[in-house]
Protein backbone atom coordinates (compact mmCIF):
# COMPACT_ATOMS: atom_id res chain seq x y z
CA UNK A 1 0.00 0.00 0.00
CA UNK A 2 2.82 2.26 0.77
CA UNK A 3 4.75 1.22 -1.85
CA UNK A 4 1.44 2.31 -4.39
CA UNK A 5 1.12 5.86 -2.62
CA UNK A 6 5.09 6.36 -3.19
CA UNK A 7 4.63 5.22 -6.73
CA UNK A 8 1.55 7.32 -7.40
CA UNK A 9 4.00 10.41 -6.01
CA UNK A 10 6.91 9.90 -7.93
CA UNK A 11 4.79 9.25 -10.91
CA UNK A 12 2.85 12.57 -10.45
CA UNK A 13 5.99 14.51 -9.56
CA UNK A 14 7.65 13.08 -13.30
CA UNK A 15 4.16 14.62 -14.86
CA UNK A 16 4.13 17.72 -13.82
CA UNK A 17 8.28 18.19 -14.44
CA UNK A 18 7.44 17.06 -18.09
CA UNK A 19 4.62 19.63 -18.13
CA UNK A 20 6.67 22.31 -16.70
CA UNK A 21 9.31 21.78 -19.41
CA UNK A 22 6.86 21.58 -21.72
CA UNK A 23 5.39 24.73 -21.41
CA UNK A 24 8.77 25.96 -20.72
CA UNK A 25 9.78 24.66 -23.77
CA UNK A 26 6.70 26.27 -25.89
CA UNK A 27 7.37 30.11 -24.40
CA UNK A 28 11.20 29.73 -25.16
CA UNK A 29 10.34 28.16 -28.57
CA UNK A 30 7.92 30.92 -29.42
CA UNK A 31 10.23 33.92 -28.11
CA UNK A 32 13.01 32.56 -29.99
CA UNK A 33 10.75 31.76 -33.46
CA UNK A 34 10.23 35.75 -33.09
CA UNK A 35 14.31 36.85 -32.18
CA UNK A 36 14.71 34.83 -35.50
CA UNK A 37 12.21 36.60 -37.57
CA UNK A 38 13.43 39.34 -36.75
CA UNK A 39 16.54 39.35 -36.78
CA UNK A 40 16.17 37.64 -41.00
CA UNK A 41 13.69 40.62 -41.59
CA UNK A 42 16.33 42.87 -40.56
CA UNK A 43 18.70 41.10 -42.95
CA UNK A 44 17.61 38.88 -45.44
CA UNK A 45 19.79 36.14 -45.35
CA UNK A 46 20.66 36.54 -48.94
CA UNK A 47 21.67 39.32 -48.49
CA UNK A 48 24.12 38.41 -45.98
CA UNK A 49 25.43 35.67 -47.78
CA UNK A 50 26.02 38.18 -50.73
CA UNK A 51 27.79 40.52 -48.64
CA UNK A 52 29.84 37.80 -46.98
CA UNK A 53 30.99 36.03 -50.56
CA UNK A 54 31.87 39.85 -51.58
CA UNK A 55 33.96 40.65 -48.51
CA UNK A 56 38.27 40.76 -49.20
CA UNK A 57 39.64 37.42 -49.38
CA UNK A 58 36.99 35.24 -49.81
CA UNK A 59 38.21 31.83 -49.62
CA UNK A 60 35.61 29.08 -51.80
CA UNK A 61 35.30 25.83 -50.19
CA UNK A 62 37.09 24.35 -53.60
CA UNK A 63 39.74 26.18 -52.65
CA UNK A 64 40.31 24.59 -48.80
CA UNK A 65 42.49 21.92 -48.23
CA UNK A 66 40.74 18.20 -47.49
CA UNK A 67 42.32 17.80 -44.61
CA UNK A 68 41.50 21.13 -43.03
CA UNK A 69 37.78 20.45 -43.95
CA UNK A 70 37.93 16.91 -42.47
CA UNK A 71 39.28 18.44 -39.27
CA UNK A 72 36.98 21.41 -38.70
CA UNK A 73 33.73 18.47 -39.36
CA UNK A 74 35.55 15.99 -37.22
CA UNK A 75 36.50 19.04 -34.02
CA UNK A 76 33.00 21.39 -34.58
CA UNK A 77 30.13 19.04 -36.17
CA UNK A 78 30.78 15.24 -36.58
CA UNK A 79 27.57 14.70 -38.44
CA UNK A 80 27.30 17.79 -40.33
CA UNK A 81 27.05 16.61 -44.28
CA UNK A 82 24.35 14.15 -42.85
CA UNK A 83 21.82 16.60 -40.77
CA UNK A 84 19.26 19.18 -41.36
CA UNK A 85 21.01 22.02 -39.64
CA UNK A 86 20.23 20.67 -36.32
CA UNK A 87 22.32 17.62 -34.21
CA UNK A 88 19.56 16.13 -31.99
CA UNK A 89 22.02 13.80 -30.52
CA UNK A 90 24.34 16.78 -29.63
CA UNK A 91 21.33 18.57 -28.30
CA UNK A 92 19.89 15.74 -26.27
CA UNK A 93 23.70 15.07 -25.10
CA UNK A 94 23.92 18.79 -24.14
CA UNK A 95 20.67 19.42 -22.42
CA UNK A 96 21.45 16.34 -20.09
CA UNK A 97 25.00 17.74 -19.30
CA UNK A 98 23.48 21.49 -18.95
CA UNK A 99 20.63 19.34 -16.73
CA UNK A 100 23.84 17.53 -14.77
CA UNK A 101 25.34 20.68 -13.91
CA UNK A 102 22.92 23.13 -13.77
CA UNK A 103 24.39 25.75 -15.82
CA UNK A 104 25.15 25.93 -20.07
CA UNK A 105 28.35 24.02 -20.02
CA UNK A 106 27.57 22.37 -23.63
CA UNK A 107 25.55 23.45 -26.44
CA UNK A 108 25.39 21.29 -29.16
CA UNK A 109 25.75 23.76 -31.73
CA UNK A 110 26.22 22.61 -35.31
CA UNK A 111 28.41 24.05 -37.70
CA UNK A 112 25.09 26.01 -39.27
CA UNK A 113 24.19 27.23 -36.09
CA UNK A 114 27.25 28.58 -35.26
CA UNK A 115 27.71 30.63 -38.42
CA UNK A 116 23.87 31.70 -37.68
CA UNK A 117 24.65 32.58 -34.04
CA UNK A 118 27.72 34.39 -35.16
CA UNK A 119 25.65 36.62 -37.79
CA UNK A 120 22.76 37.11 -36.29
CA UNK A 121 22.36 36.88 -32.72
CA UNK A 122 24.43 37.75 -29.58
CA UNK A 123 26.39 35.23 -27.88
CA UNK A 124 24.13 35.12 -24.96
CA UNK A 125 23.80 31.69 -23.14
CA UNK A 126 19.91 31.42 -23.00
CA UNK A 127 16.83 29.33 -24.26
CA UNK A 128 15.40 32.24 -26.27
CA UNK A 129 18.56 32.35 -28.77
CA UNK A 130 19.13 28.91 -28.89
CA UNK A 131 15.93 28.54 -30.29
CA UNK A 132 16.25 31.07 -32.16
CA UNK A 133 19.29 29.67 -33.72
CA UNK A 134 17.37 27.01 -34.64
CA UNK A 135 15.01 27.99 -36.56
CA UNK A 136 17.41 30.42 -38.43
CA UNK A 137 19.70 26.97 -38.62
CA UNK A 138 16.93 24.74 -40.35
CA UNK A 139 16.28 27.88 -42.56
CA UNK A 140 19.43 28.52 -43.90
CA UNK A 141 19.65 24.72 -44.79
CA UNK A 142 17.03 25.14 -47.38
CA UNK A 143 18.20 28.13 -49.38
CA UNK A 144 22.12 26.41 -49.13
CA UNK A 145 23.61 23.40 -49.39
CA UNK A 146 26.48 22.04 -46.92
CA UNK A 147 29.53 22.82 -48.78
CA UNK A 148 28.00 26.61 -49.39
CA UNK A 149 27.57 26.66 -45.70
CA UNK A 150 30.95 25.78 -44.46
CA UNK A 151 32.85 27.91 -46.27
CA UNK A 152 30.30 30.65 -44.96
CA UNK A 153 31.41 29.62 -41.71
CA UNK A 154 35.19 29.04 -42.34
CA UNK A 155 35.60 32.61 -44.04
CA UNK A 156 33.12 34.45 -40.75
CA UNK A 157 34.76 32.74 -37.44
CA UNK A 158 37.02 34.19 -34.95
CA UNK A 159 40.79 32.66 -34.94
CA UNK A 160 42.29 34.76 -32.49
CA UNK A 161 44.47 37.47 -32.51
CA UNK A 162 42.17 39.68 -34.35
CA UNK A 163 41.74 37.13 -37.23
CA UNK A 164 38.36 36.83 -38.74
CA UNK A 165 37.79 33.88 -41.67
CA UNK A 166 40.61 31.02 -42.36
CA UNK A 167 42.81 33.45 -45.42
CA UNK A 168 43.57 36.24 -42.68
CA UNK A 169 44.45 33.24 -39.86
CA UNK A 170 46.23 31.07 -42.78
CA UNK A 171 47.94 34.45 -43.59
CA UNK A 172 48.62 35.81 -39.97
CA UNK A 173 49.67 32.73 -38.73
CA UNK A 174 51.38 31.23 -41.18
CA UNK A 175 52.23 33.52 -44.03
CA UNK A 176 50.53 31.73 -46.71
CA UNK A 177 47.37 31.23 -48.70
CA UNK A 178 44.93 28.49 -47.21
CA UNK A 179 45.44 26.10 -50.32
CA UNK A 180 49.13 26.00 -49.49
CA UNK A 181 49.19 24.67 -45.91
CA UNK A 182 50.36 21.66 -45.04
CA UNK A 183 48.80 19.05 -42.85
CA UNK A 184 50.22 20.25 -39.26
CA UNK A 185 48.51 23.83 -40.56
CA UNK A 186 45.63 22.78 -41.57
CA UNK A 187 44.96 20.54 -38.48
CA UNK A 188 45.91 23.32 -35.99
CA UNK A 189 44.22 26.11 -37.95
CA UNK A 190 40.46 23.59 -37.31
CA UNK A 191 40.73 23.60 -34.00
CA UNK A 192 41.58 27.29 -32.98
CA UNK A 193 38.13 28.55 -33.26
CA UNK A 194 37.17 26.06 -30.15
CA UNK A 195 39.70 27.93 -27.98
CA UNK A 196 41.24 31.10 -29.86
CA UNK A 197 43.10 32.38 -27.05
CA UNK A 198 44.79 29.06 -26.02
CA UNK A 199 45.03 27.68 -29.73
CA UNK A 200 46.24 30.85 -30.52
CA UNK A 201 49.43 31.20 -28.36
CA UNK A 202 50.10 27.54 -29.07
CA UNK A 203 50.59 28.52 -32.91
CA UNK A 204 52.58 31.68 -31.93
CA UNK A 205 54.81 29.64 -30.09
CA UNK A 206 56.08 27.29 -32.50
Amino acid sequence: MIMRKLFKIILLFVFSALVIILIAGLWFGIKGYYMYKNAVNETPINEKVESIRNSNNFIKYEELPQIYIDAVVSAEDKRFWNHCGIDILAICRAAWNDLKSFSFVEGGSTITQQFMKNEYFTQDKNFERKFAEIFAALNIEKILNKKEIFELYVNTIYFGNGYYGIYEASQGYYGKEPSELNDYEAIMLAGVPNAPSFYSSEIGAK
